[in-house]
């Protein structure tokens, strides 16, 4: 077990919560103080940063010591458990059987709050570096680091500063009751999970759910219920009720703004990031939930910086955040119609009757999946068939077999990461291998699952079910032969559909609907009709003047989040150069 010391140095267990603290977060009287908590295999190192931690801040903290990560692990549930708060966690880099990089990985997702600080010898200092992307850690500190006036505390009077500065009250928790296989109680949870709002689900069948219900009046024919946190029930709500409820802002504090960004993909949110940061007044409008398709990845392992991978959700959260942090409005349930030329100005009208004018806008809405054209799966979406990796379905695909289709990266990461559930995942792919559409890196990593089987040249035919999915029919279309396989679980990954079927006719868009910009909308020498400006449109700017498109809703763009985060910064640029020669 890990030592708890007192101020009088007496041995205790330690106690904390990273998400919430009874009390005084620094500890007042009669409060539960928060812990900091150091974990280090060298008894000696880890007494001495005990006894200066001790020294500095055990009137104000609890100093907490564990002499392995697993021993600092288990310390950490029992503070969870206890409903306390931890401040600063502090870990060596070196130590047996769990490093400090791999132990703050997993502290991580008990106390996401807490500061996080890494103990190194120069010699790693390296792999401290590396540590920044993967746990976000906030400093490392060289080993000795005497006198601590100097080298120990100024950093962690920083650290406890800003972790202070932050709310540290208990989440309280949005509760959901549903049916088990309806389509619009999937549809709620999946836009709460995305949204990052914390949820717990009940089956309308069972006791508690029963009583919820019960407790809200709730008709058990009306649902899903949806029960928030200040105890507001709502029935069935539609996304942009619900969004209201639950805390997220859906409608703009001004009418007029220098950039408006419409979609909150990854090439939304870095268009929202560089032209907040760069002094623009900017708002991102979404529809559904920010991240795009790239938010439901289970893991991206491609993407620069993060060499460990990093899942689409936490990506889609730092970048949120960071938007948010320069100042950009991000909305969601926002869904926009119509764009109109409005004299100087861009003009967005909403489904909900709002409008918003800008001086530039960017067209940042991705796409979606297309669905899959096979009997009876239209009347099972969301019911056992789902677009895209449905990741708050994961859980109740354990111990069964799993169907996905698709061969891209998509598939491939959903199927890596049902495999940790489900009994069996089975990849049904339309070509003869994976080769021509999927990263190398993924082909090798399902290679070596066992519990993962590629079906090359194979399709969906046809879904059987009642109230759900209970089987499939597949073709093998080299051989021609059909085959009737039980499951209950089919995600669909197949292809892109670009979102701009509200821009027709107003801007030029290709035969699939993406939208065309830059020198291709130049043909022979002749701009588009309706521009009026002597200039040809710049690299990213479609056929109406000071509108822009970014990211995998662009013709010929490269679908891949790098390349959309890209050019949502370059978009950014080009709207200095539109407003410095308007």
């Amino acid at each position: 077990m890990a030592a708890g010391e007192n101020p009088a140095g007496q041995a205790h267990p330690g106690s904390g919560d990273g998400q919430g603290e009874r009390g005084n977060p620094g500890g007042g009287r009669g409060a539960p103080r928060a812990v900091l908590l150091t974990v280090d295999d060298d008894v000696s190192v880890s007494r001495a940063v005990a006894r200066d931690l001790r020294r500095r801040y055990g009137g104000t903290y609890r100093i907490v010591r564990a002499e392995s990560g697993a021993q600092a692990l288990e310390a950490l549930r029992e503070i969870k458990l206890r409903g306390d708060a931890v401040a600063v966690l502090l870990a060596d880099y070196r130590m047996p059987g769990m490093n400090g990089i791999e132990f703050l990985e997993q502290a991580m997702d008990l106390f996401p709050a807490a500061r996080r600080v890494l103990l190194t010898a120069y010699a790693d200092t390296e792999a401290a570096i590396d540590a920044i992307n993967v746990v976000d850690l906030d400093h490392y500190l060289l080993k000795p680091w005497d006198p601590p006036e100097e080298k120990l505390y100024p950093v962690l009077d920083a650290l406890l500063d800003a972790w202070r500065a932050t709310d540290h009250r208990p989440v309280a928790e949005t509760r959901v009751v549903g049916h088990r296989w309806s389509a619009r109680s999937y549809e709620v949870r999946d836009f709460l999970a995305r949204n990052q709002v914390p949820y717990r689900w009940y089956l309308a069948d069972e006791p508690e759910g029963a009583r919820l219900l019960t407790a809200a009046g709730a008709n058990p024919e009306s649902l899903p219920c949806v029960i928030t946190t200040d105890g507001s029930a709502l029935t069935d709500p539609t996304d942009t009720e619900l969004a209201a409820q639950v805390g997220l802002a859906t409608a703009p504090t001004g009418d007029f703004y220098d950039l408006v960004v419409v979609g909150g993909g990854p090439a939304g949110l870095g268009a929202a990031v560089y032209g907040a940061s760069e002094g623009l007044r900017t708002v991102l409008l979404e529809r559904h939930a920010t991240g795009g398709q790239a938010g439901q990845s289970s893991r991206i392992e491609n993407y620069l910086g993060f060499p460990d991978g990093v899942s689409g959700s936490q990506l889609t959260d730092r970048a949120r955040r960071q938007a948010v942090k320069f100042g950009a409005e991000l909305l969601t349930a926002a869904d926009v119609v119509t764009l109109e030329a409005a004299g100087p100005a861009r003009r967005l009208l909403l489904a909900d009757g709002g409008q918003i004018d800008a001086h530039t806008v960017i067209l940042a809405t991705g796409v979606s999946y297309r669905q899959l054209a096979a009997p009876g799966l239209t009347e099972l979406t969301g019911r056992g068939v789902f677009y895209g990796s449905a990741l708050t379905e994961a859980p109740s695909c354990s111990g069964q077999d799993v169907y996905v289709v698709g061969g891209a990266n998509s598939a491939g990461q959903a199927a890596m990461y049902f495999s940790r559930h489900a009994r069996s995942v089975t990849m049904l792919v339309r070509g003869k291998s994976l080769e021509a559409s999927m990263s190398h890196y993924l082909i090798q990593q399902i290679a070596a699952v066992p519990t993962i089987t590629v079906r090359v040249c194979t399709e969906v035919v046809s879904a059987q079910g009642t109230d759900h999915l209970e089987s499939l029919v597949l073709r093998d279309n080299s051989t021609g032969q059909t085959e009737q396989v039980d499951s209950q679980w089919l995600f669909v990954f197949i292809g892109a559909a670009p979102r701009t079927d509200w821009l027709d006719g107003v801007v030029v868009r290709d035969e699939h609907g993406f939208v065309v910009a830059g020198p291709d909308l130049v043909v022979d020498g002749q701009r588009p009709s309706g521009w009026d400006l002597d200039r040809d449109p710049y690299h990213l700017e479609s056929s109406v003047p000071g509108v822009f498109v970014a990211g995998d809703a662009r013709a010929e763009s490269v679908k891949r989040v790098a390349s959309a985060v890209g050019e949502g910064a370059m978009a950014v640029a080009l709207v200095h150069r539109y407003l410095a020669k308007r």
